[in-house]
């Protein structure tokens, strides 16, 4: 997850697991040393500031706008082509338009939810991904030292929550940097820098980009106004190529990926579901969208390696309730919630372990640790991405009377800007960086589904 793990990964010797470095570089920076996080963010749309804690205090976003009305009544807001804010009087002409231009935009595309306070929920969390989103393409996951870098996962879930919002620009955008960003070898890092230069320092790349991306284009295309996407996919098909092909060549013998850094962003020794499952995703997306591209045989190819690794992951991970590793030595994993929709057409064991893995995961806070292996470094504090995916996977699956309660949970924790925050501490507080781009992405995607509307699902061929 972005920005805190540090350099650990999990090891498995003869007799014990235990953590080591992962990162060959040394380049992570100490915690301790990080900045205090950012608590809101106020945006031209063009650039970004950070809203630090001691400014927010009594603070609040003048309403659909990442203006901010300060305790003495004056507003704060980042003027139109400037970096830095500015304090003006309340009603002051430049920032009223930019409230107007914020507001228009929420209005032009959706705004989910199905009570006044899960639509303000949801339009805080559209503008606050916006505000993350460079002219570029690249998503921030946040805007604080150790964040303010673009994730291919994070970035995907922005795109798709942008599509299902009516928000068709900004999602192609990103696929756009995510092409841009790709390796030679069609895979990508594990993060870049927002100006598209490189990653930041020596942290492992990993496989589960080359199935978030192929499924977020998938998301876009099946979106998209119809006049234009095909066109547009033609732009983006080398990527999906490229991504789909290196997916193939990694599987194995017995139909699995190798082992890599998974959205923990640790090392795993075994191959696990934080890998296989989004690559499933990304797969049976390729395979559809060759289809859709007139490729028949691109999409035979990648439809065969989508059976081999379903029938993988149903021999190996099904067995074990869908733990975190193939040799079910390091526990439950809320990635168990990338087998269902919608990512993967839920199979039929999967109702039962998202059941057990929540009661494995959750916390004396109500939210949900990602896992419960116990060489990892997670502590007390409830992470929202892994809370709210169980909220979306049950969403997405029409069992609404568990998706609702956990993400109400998820959007009872936004901080006093509104702003949902990475994590919630044992006190049940927000705490970590605040707006987190994946977690509103979730929520956005969460909300959609519980409004009534279908998410689709890449199909897996026969």
């Amino acid at each position: 997850m972005p920005g805190v793990l540090g350099c650990w990964a999990v090891a498995t010797a003869a007799f014990a697991s235990f953590a080591v470095p992962l990162c060959p570089t040394g380049s992570y920076a100490p915690l301790s040393t990080l900045v205090a996080p950012t608590v809101g963010l106020l945006s031209n749309t063009t650039a970004a500031e950070g809203v630090p804690r001691s400014v927010a205090e009594g603070a609040r976003y003048v309403d659909g706008s990442n203006v901010l009305r300060l305790p003495s009544g004056r507003w704060k807001y980042l003027p139109a082509g400037g970096k830095e804010s500015a304090v003006v009087a309340a009603d002051h002409p430049p920032a009223v338009r930019q409230i107007a231009q914020s507001r228009a935009w929420l209005a032009s595309g959706r705004v989910p939810g199905r009570s006044p306070a899960q639509r303000a929920a949801a339009g805080r969390a559209l503008l606050a991904m916006r505000a993350l989103l460079r002219p570029n393409g690249a998503v921030a996951a946040a805007w604080s030292p150790g964040w303010n870098y673009s994730w291919p996962r994070d970035s995907s879930f922005a795109s798709a929550a942008f599509a299902h919002t009516g928000h068709d620009a900004e999602a192609y955008r990103i696929l756009r940097y995510s092409a841009a960003t790709q390796r030679k070898d069609g895979t990508w890092e594990a993060r870049t820098k927002l100006d598209a230069t490189g990653p930041p320092d020596g942290r492992w790349w990993q496989l589960d980009a080359n199935g978030w991306v192929p499924w977020a284009t998938w998301q876009w295309y099946r979106t998209a106004p119809p006049a234009t996407r095909r066109a547009r996919l033609t732009t983006l098909y080398p990527m999906i190529r490229k991504a789909a092909d290196r997916a193939v060549a990694s599987l194995r013998a017995d139909g699995l990926p190798p082992a890599s850094p998974d959205y923990w962003e640790l090392m795993t020794t075994t191959t696990n579901i934080g890998t296989a499952a989004p690559l499933l995703a990304g797969l049976n997306a390729s395979a559809d969208l060759a289809r859709e591209s007139n490729r028949p045989g691109d999409a035979a190819r990648w439809a065969r390696a989508a059976r081999r690794l379903s029938s993988g992951i149903s021999a190996r991970f099904a067995p074990l309730g869908y733990q975190r590793t193939v040799d079910g030595r390091h526990g439950r994993d809320s990635a168990v919630t990338f087998m269902a929709p919608p990512f993967n057409a839920a199979p039929a064991g999967l109702p039962g372990a998202l059941d057990a893995t929540y009661r494995a995961l959750l916390l004396p806070n109500g939210g949900l640790t990602p896992g419960n292996d116990s060489t990892a470094p997670w502590g007390a504090n409830a992470w929202t991405p892994s809370t709210a995916l169980f909220a979306l996977a049950w969403a997405a699956t029409g069992d609404t009377a568990k998706a609702g309660p956990v993400l109400d949970w998820v959007l009872a924790k936004r901080n006093s800007l509104g702003e949902l925050p990475e994590k919630v501490d044992k006190e049940g507080r927000a705490a970590s960086v605040a707006p987190l781009a994946w977690t509103g992405s979730i929520a956005v995607l969460a909300l959609v589904a519980l409004d009534g509307t279908a998410l689709p699902t890449p199909p897996l061929r026969p």
